[in-house]
């Protein structure tokens, strides 16, 4: 009985978490199947031929304008590489494409605070820059051979399907001619769905991992782990145990958003679970795909180099917005206990669930519905994937949805 009272209290604070965050969830997502659609990538490759300032700027801007799916993320940083990227840039895109997406950032205003979304935005481009100087330092000569030779293996790891489809608007025209035509609208409603099918694994897993943490681990527990009587020890360990934590919770993208509040609640220092946010790309599925791509020893380093930015990203964080008074005090979030009532959650969460069945309609409507199938994929399929049941040949190896140009 008590076993079972423990279940069903986890999965209740699990459940109040998820209707808690699920109108961010959707708007974040539509806006980001918005850029995605209309943001046009396919001089990508051209534009991060090497590790200069200017590429690796450009690489974080393209990673930021896509999908949030950390898997597809890795995927499609090997599939750049493949294609000519340089490698620190691809690694660029990669980090960007999970941690200064907008649905992160919204969804981190909402649950959190705007200081933290904030936190995401400084912080984001200082991994950057610290991976940078570590792949100079640790990541060059037959490592980095080596690390492409396994690259063009062409070995599948996860989501390379989802990775490469390109679903961008290809017809002319202003942005909102563009964002409104029929092709416009299918384009989005690809995004959506297909970002959601994404990453809909990874925030289940989140609020059933957060929901547990509220719900097993007293809140002593976690400020004695935490040393919240200490303040300095707290700042040095917290961006040292947040990444830690974030590898053996497997979750990733925006799912490791509520365990952050659940974390936040019991005390880790405010760069302790920055750093935790920013983790989701040395999660061990993840680790073991850089493995795959790369080869044992480039994966070792890789996820070396990472694990000491984010944690350098979480100091630097937590030293810039102390003395202007941006670390926010409030340590008992409501995502954790707020239940479900009939208040303005609930009413915009009416509002973004009917957006995004329109959007769910428009997607099977258009014939897009066995695209899902090809999420998975290979890096060399060898087919274009149209969104209808009749693939065609595609030359450049990648699944590819026809152009969604407007019908002549």
């Amino acid at each position: 009985m008590f076993i079972l009272e423990a279940v069903g209290n986890a999965l209740a604070i699990a459940g109040s978490m998820g209707w808690q965050i699920l109108w961010p969830l959707v708007l974040g997502f539509t806006l980001s199947g918005v850029i995605q659609a209309i943001v046009r990538k396919e001089r990508i490759v051209a534009l991060m031929r090497d590790d200069s300032p200017r590429s690796l700027t450009i690489a974080a801007g393209l990673g930021a304008a896509s999908s949030s799916c950390s898997y597809a993320a890795v995927a499609l940083a090997r599939a750049l590489i493949r294609k000519g990227a340089n490698f620190t840039a691809a690694m660029a895109f990669e980090i960007a494409s999970t941690n200064l997406v907008l649905e992160l950032g919204l969804i981190l205003a909402f649950v959190m605070g705007w200081q933290f979304t904030l936190a995401e935005f400084v912080g984001g481009p200082f991994i950057i820059v610290f991976v940078a100087l570590g792949f100079r330092l640790w990541m060059r000569g037959k490592v980095v051979d080596a690390a492409l030779e396994q690259a063009d293996k062409g070995l599948a790891g996860s989501m390379e399907g989802h990775a490469a489809m390109d679903m961008s608007v290809a017809a002319e025209g202003s942005f909102w001619g563009r964002l409104f035509s029929r092709a416009g609208v299918t384009s989005v409603s690809r995004y959506f769905v297909m970002d959601w099918a994404a990453v809909l694994r990874d925030i289940l897993i989140g609020l059933l991992i957060a929901g547990a943490f509220a719900a097993w681990v007293p809140k002593p527990w976690l400020q004695a782990i935490f040393f919240v009587n200490d303040p300095t020890l707290a700042f040095i360990l917290g961006p040292l145990i947040g990444p830690i934590i974030a590898v053996v919770s497997f979750v990733c993208s925006v799912g490791n958003v509520p365990l952050a509040a659940v974390l936040w609640n019991g005390g880790i220092s405010f760069g302790g679970v920055v750093s935790f946010i920013f983790a989701d790309l040395i999660i061990i599925p993840i680790i073991l795909i850089y493995r795959k791509y790369y080869g044992t020893k480039a994966a070792l380093r890789i996820t070396a180099i990472f694990y000491v930015a984010m944690v350098l990203a979480g100091y630097v964080v937590e030293l810039i917005f102390t003395p202007l008074n941006l670390v926010p005090t409030n340590r008992h979030l409501s995502i954790i206990d707020a239940g479900i009532s009939w208040n303005y959650t609930t009413w915009l969460n009416i509002i973004f669930i009917l957006i995004g069945l329109a959007l769910l309609v428009v997607f099977f409507r258009s014939g897009s519905g066995s695209m899902l199938k090809m999420m998975g994929g290979s890096p060399d399929s060898g087919q274009d994937h149209t969104g209808d049941d009749h693939p065609s040949d595609n030359h450049q190896g990648h699944p590819k949805p026809a152009p969604l140009d407007p019908p002549a």
